[in-house]
């Protein structure tokens, strides 16, 4: 048995929890079975958006005949993209190994691990306990109860961002953000996409509006099946494969061909793998870890971060969560975790962001609020741009408080911004934004509009 001070169980955000109680000369080990760095940096939001940058560089001048400018693409060296990308990332994984490696006050233990008491944790032919453990082991892909899906050779999103050619039709499996970003990464580098998705529109969980906008804005780019379960994955005569899929209502059916499938249909945490019960520590039903407003779990001296809690998988998310453990279980502090104006955004084009709540949420919950909103065409920037299709919807409630914004149009990812500081630093109300000078005529004045406009009553 190996004691230790700290025990962190992954190497996503676990390791500002573990840098920090190093610099405090404390004994830190981590527990890591893969690459160093976690899935954001090693099979995540890293590699992913260095190749949608990529496929985003490609489209400006697949477009660029819209503004008059005679411009083609000569060739793609995707395979050397790939490797690019590739290699930076392990760059970066390497980096952080030989860091921890060189700390007197790291331990690095690159194997399976898995709780045999509290605390105590086997990983590989040792044993090791922590005054102190932090569970952030993640979480990994969901394979869907699909028939023949083991008899195919499927990619998940892993092996899709490692892959060094594009296939020329690929199925996707699921409508959320990993199918969008990624049938946007392969559909501009020359695959045929069909997407199956069990839900009536793709995004299914952003606002309703966005959601509507974004599905009817891939259906004009790909083949678009919303509202079809997978049900049975086959090989084809063709010697590539086919899918049949059921209606979620009704009795229709559909089958597409292709010769490539990627399963996205969500993550599951890796909490059994860890077999965190056997530490004492309690799991959501869908097996997440649950935790209380502190980040504790139910063991003792047992803190949770990252995706295998489950409330906002992102990287982000997991780094400010990360800071209240460090407050908790370092400094002895008692510091609930503060999610107001959380963000997110989907790396598409359109590209999607959002913060707060939809207007799904607001109808589920019978709350009062008013409807407001901007068209990016309808701004200088928008018509320099050549009036891209998109908008910024604002909830608020009737006494100006900001209940959630929806961007999907250019650059929702860094628009969604100012509404996120004025949620979490100012007042929280539309005068935040309103009353603010915006540069004229950048794009933000489109978020300006927004909310400097007139607010409706919802439609029913």
């Amino acid at each position: 048995m190996q004691d230790f001070d700290l025990v962190v169980v992954g190497s996503g955000s676990g390791l500002d929890v573990a840098s920090v109680a190093a610099r405090h000369e404390l004994d830190v080990a981590i527990v890591e079975e893969g690459p160093l760095g976690g899935t954001c940096l090693t099979r995540g939001c890293v590699p992913s958006k260095m190749l949608v940058h990529r496929a985003d560089v490609k489209r400006g001048v697949d477009t660029a005949d819209e503004f008059g400018i005679d411009a083609t693409v000569e060739d793609v060296d995707f395979s050397g993209m790939v490797e690019s990308v590739s290699t930076h990332v392990e760059r970066d994984s390497e980096s952080i190994r030989r860091g921890i490696e060189a700390s007197e006050h790291h331990t690095l233990f690159d194997d399976t691990g898995r709780f045999v008491d509290e605390r105590t944790i086997e990983v590989g032919d040792a044993t090791i306990r922590g005054e102190k453990v932090v569970v952030a082991a993640g979480t990994r892909p969901t394979i869907p109860d699909v028939e023949g899906i083991d008899d195919v050779d499927y990619w998940t999103s892993t092996d899709a961002l490692r892959a060094d050619t594009p296939p020329d039709h690929l199925v996707i499996v699921g409508g959320g953000y990993v199918a969008a970003e990624l049938a946007h990464y392969f559909g501009t580098f020359g695959s045929d996409v069909t997407i199956v998705g069990r839900r009536g529109a793709l995004l299914p969980d952003e606002d309703p509006a966005v959601a509507r906008h974004f599905t009817d804005r891939y259906e004009r780019r790909f083949d678009v099946r919303t509202g079809f379960e997978a049900t049975v994955v086959r090989e084809a005569d063709d010697g590539g494969i086919a899918l049949d899929a059921d209606a979620v209502e009704g009795d229709e059916m559909t089958t597409v061909e292709g010769d490539r499938v990627l399963v996205a249909t969500g993550r599951v945490p890796n909490t059994d793998r860890l077999d965190v019960a056997a530490g004492g520590i309690e799991t959501t039903d869908e097996g997440y870890v649950a935790t209380n407003r502190y980040l504790e779990t139910s063991a003792e001296n047992v803190w949770a971060l990252g995706d295998v809690v489950g409330r906002y998988p992102y990287k982000h998310a997991a780094n400010h969560e990360a800071s209240t453990v460090i407050a908790n279980a370092l400094r002895d502090e008692r510091e609930p975790i503060d999610y107001t104006a959380m963000p997110h955004a989907v790396f598409a084009e359109p590209q999607v962001a959002g913060v707060g709540y939809t207007e799904a949420d607001l109808r589920a919950d019978s709350r009062e609020y008013r409807v407001g909103g901007y068209e990016f065409s309808d701004t200088a920037m928008g018509s320099a741009m050549g009036d891209p299709p998109g908008f910024v919807k604002v909830l608020v409630a009737p006494d100006g408080q900001i209940l959630g914004t929806h961007v999907v149009g250019p650059h929702a990812s860094q628009l969604i911004h100012e509404v996120c500081v004025a949620m979490r630093a100012g007042s929280g109300t539309v005068a935040d934004i309103r009353d603010t000078i915006h540069v004229h005529p950048a794009l933000n004045e489109v978020v300006a509009r927004a909310f400097g406009g007139r607010f409706e009553e919802p439609r029913e």
